[in-house]
């Protein structure tokens, strides 16, 4: 048995706090546009916490009934996006946010993948007004470099986020070891951002305000995301410079897999795991 924590980090304190935890495996915190609530997925489903009453409710999703833990809110908060999964496949779903007063539910309308990589959605685009239209995939954007001449590499590529300046932030493990690299919006200038091979880098978030980006690190022994790990979440100067160490946790997959700033830019989710005995 596990029992999952969403905790909340403020960047000026240091401070953690657990708003919501169960004996349940949840994942993958979004922080709405108005600061008030947090989403996750649980069991195919997207739950929303406000963090005024800290009881979390079932979003009507519709017929989406498998959402993994790529999912986020359009800018404006009038929309959400989901990657559903069906064994090993993965396919975007989208639904009104909230719901439509009056509809009985909100069905979500499919929207082909922008992309192949490993998830088909993204961080929001800085102009973007909706969800769909900010997804990215790094590797169509690795698509669009190779047709402009900028040099690309073989390996997965994964966790795109858009951060306010335009530029692409997103990992990947072209040269063994899963790392950070940011790009520009057209494929071109890919730069390695992270360089120590002991450590595997993954999922960079870059502040809504600009100056840092958050990011988690294992073992590089750890070719993939997989549950029950050690994790180091850190901060990033986004001009370059020593990333710092703002938490240390036991996670993996689900930690902090999207986007999870808060609107202001003084805090971030996350999620942490214990295990329990039988």
């Amino acid at each position: 048995m596990i029992e999952s924590r969403l905790e909340v980090l403020s960047v000026p304190t240091g401070e953690r706090e657990v708003v919501h935890s169960a004996r349940a495996h949840f994942e993958a915190p979004n922080w709405s546009p108005d600061g008030g609530s947090l989403l996750f997925n649980q069991d195919g489903r997207i739950l929303v916490l406000p963090l005024e009453t800290r009881t979390p409710r079932l979003l009507d999703t519709g017929t989406a009934t498998r959402c993994n833990n790529d999912h986020g809110l359009s800018r404006t908060g009038s929309g959400w996006r989901s990657a559903t999964s069906r064994r090993t496949a993965a396919s975007p779903s989208s639904t009104p946010f909230p719901p439509r007063e009056g509809s009985r539910s909100a069905s979500p309308r499919g929207a082909p993948p922008t992309g192949t990589a490993g998830r088909p959605t993204g961080g929001r685009s800085p102009t973007a007004r909706s969800a769909g239209a900010s997804t990215t995939s790094t590797r169509y954007r690795s698509r669009a470099a190779r047709r402009s001449g900028s040099p690309t590499a073989p390996g997965l590529d994964d966790g795109p986020d858009y951060a306010p300046d335009g530029r692409i932030w997103f990992n990947s493990a072209r040269t063994g070891v899963m790392k950070i690299w940011r790009m520009d919006p057209d494929g071109k200038d890919q730069t390695q951002l992270t360089h120590d091979e002991e450590y595997a880098d993954w999922f960079p978030h870059p502040r809504p305000t600009g100056s840092r980006s958050s990011s988690s690190r294992t073992s590089a022994r750890s070719r993939a995301t997989r549950p029950n790990q050690d994790v180091v979440l850190r901060l990033m100067p986004i001009g370059g410079g020593e990333p710092r160490v703002v938490a240390r946790l036991f996670g993996g997959q689900g930690t902090i897999n999207v986007p999870s700033w808060s609107p202001d830019g003084t805090r971030f989710a996350f999620v942490s795991y214990r295990l329990l005995g039988k």
